[in-house]
């Protein structure tokens, strides 16, 4: 079976991938002077994330194991349809997620809705098709109540509880902290007993959900939320005499290692670490839903984007290219914690060679701090080069930022053949009459 890198020999094999991928993309005319910035997809990759993802549970347990894919961590539905077609399942937060996993073919009996602020609509919808959802909330289940009372329901429902077990490096993605929005906090003062006789009350009540977080959260720190989502789902099943809760949905976020090509953490290292955690987890009495989204693309997707001014400001140099905010504004907003890899290539999209020389690597909004990287070594850019900016296969170029209105790149897809790199459209890139008509062109007068 393929697996994720996880040795310098596999990562040499993605680095090469994506080496004669920037090469092939000039060369095609994917990336030049009239497409100054395009975004690709590394196939091959990606389905050996999702094999690593398959094989590190089927070795620590023999019970059925959902893998929604996060769609919030890409939303497109050709990559979907891809990960369908490695086995993978969609994790949805909202409507348009639910309608692009569809979209890929995505069924409902391999569909888990989650989301802290779903209507009444979502939530009819969702137990029309007969989807997963997981309730946030004491006053999201009164909702339920409602609406399993008037209809009988096929989909599994569960409940969301928050262990409150603390924050990672990165607060923003900390969704266990004391006062997390998501979920029921099991340490309030009679959370936990509320949550036991909530499902004591409900016979359809037959999920538990709980998701610690993910970049800057350590697998200790994840695992921990699982033992107590667990324990919880054991105390709930020896109060209703019976295994009334028969899955537990583990959540995702598996950090990503952004630091170079070596993918790590491991999937196999999490499932290792979880079999030694919550060994009860895996003895075959649950069900499993995981909802991994960032680590199985991250890695897989680059940006290359062409130089189009080289500068010097202060005695610094500074290369001027068309990624920027628009396709990284985490990176640009929050350096320390968003970190990216810049690769440089020639005007013939070659890997450049030269001493390293610090420089910033600008983008193309207006606003002074629209850099991806300052004072970085690297052979010096020029006017007409290429930027490879790398692992932002998830949560970067497919969440479009709009500053100064400038449009979404296209993406591809790149695999290998006997005749050399073959690219298959994923995303067109975005014509200017589309930015006007997303503007409000058609009601023009509208204001006068």
């Amino acid at each position: 079976m393929t697996t994720q890198a996880t040795s310098p020999s596999v990562g040499t094999a993605a680095a090469r991938r994506r080496e004669q991928a920037v090469r092939a993309a000039v060369e095609q005319g994917l990336a030049g002077p009239d497409a100054p910035i395009v975004a690709l997809l590394d196939t091959t990759g990606i389905r050996a994330a999702a094999a690593a993802l398959r094989a590190a549970f089927a070795a620590v347990t023999d019970a059925p194991v959902l893998h929604a894919f996060a769609v919030k961590a890409c939303p497109l539905v050709p990559v979907l349809r891809l990960l369908r077609a490695e086995g993978l399942g969609a994790e949805v937060a909202s409507p348009g997620e639910l309608a692009l996993a569809r979209a890929a073919g995505v069924g409902p009996a391999d569909t888990v809705l989650d989301s802290p602020a779903k209507t009444p609509a979502d939530l009819r919808e969702a137990l029309d098709l007969g989807i997963a959802v997981n309730a946030d909330n004491p006053q999201e289940l009164a909702r339920l109540d409602a609406l399993i009372e008037a209809s009988p329901i096929a989909s599994p429902i569960g409940l969301r509880v928050n262990p409150q077990l603390g924050a990672g490096s990165i607060d923003a993605l900390s969704t266990a902290t004391a006062t997390s929005k998501f979920g029921v906090a099991l340490l309030d003062d009679g959370a936990r007993e509320w949550v036991v006789r909530a499902y004591a009350e409900r016979p359809w009540l037959t999920r538990l959900h709980t998701h610690s977080g993910s970049q800057g959260v350590a697998l200790s720190l994840m695992a921990r939320g699982v033992r107590v989502a667990y324990e919880l789902a054991e105390e709930i099943n020896a109060a209703v005499g019976h295994r009334q809760v028969d899955t537990l949905d583990i959540g995702g976020g598996l950090p990503v290692n952004f630091g170079s090509d070596e993918e790590t953490p491991t999937y196999a290292a999490y499932a290792h670490l979880l079999k030694e955690e919550v060994p009860g987890l895996f003895d075959g009495r649950y069900g499993l839903v995981t909802e991994f989204g960032r680590s199985l693309l991250a890695k897989h997707g680059l940006v290359v984007a062409r130089v189009e001014y080289a500068k010097r400001s202060g005695g610094r140099p500074i290369a001027v290219t068309h990624a920027g905010v628009q396709i990284a504004a985490r990176t640009v907003y929050a350096p320390a914690s968003w970190p990216l890899r810049i690769e440089a290539y020639d005007a013939k999209g070659r890997l450049k060679q030269g001493p390293a020389v610090a420089q910033d690597i600008a983008g193309p909004a207006c606003f002074a701090g629209d850099l991806l990287a300052e004072n970085r070594p690297l052979p010096l850019l020029e006017q007409g080069d290429y930027t490879a900016v790398l692992d932002t296969g998830a949560y970067y170029f497919a969440h479009h930022y709009s500053y100064n209105s400038l449009a979404r790149p296209g993406i591809y897809g790149f695999a290998e053949t006997p005749e050399g790199i073959r690219f298959a459209p994923v995303r067109t890139p975005q014509p200017i009459e589309d930015l006007v008509v997303e503007a409000g062109g058609a009601h023009a007068e509208a204001l006068l």
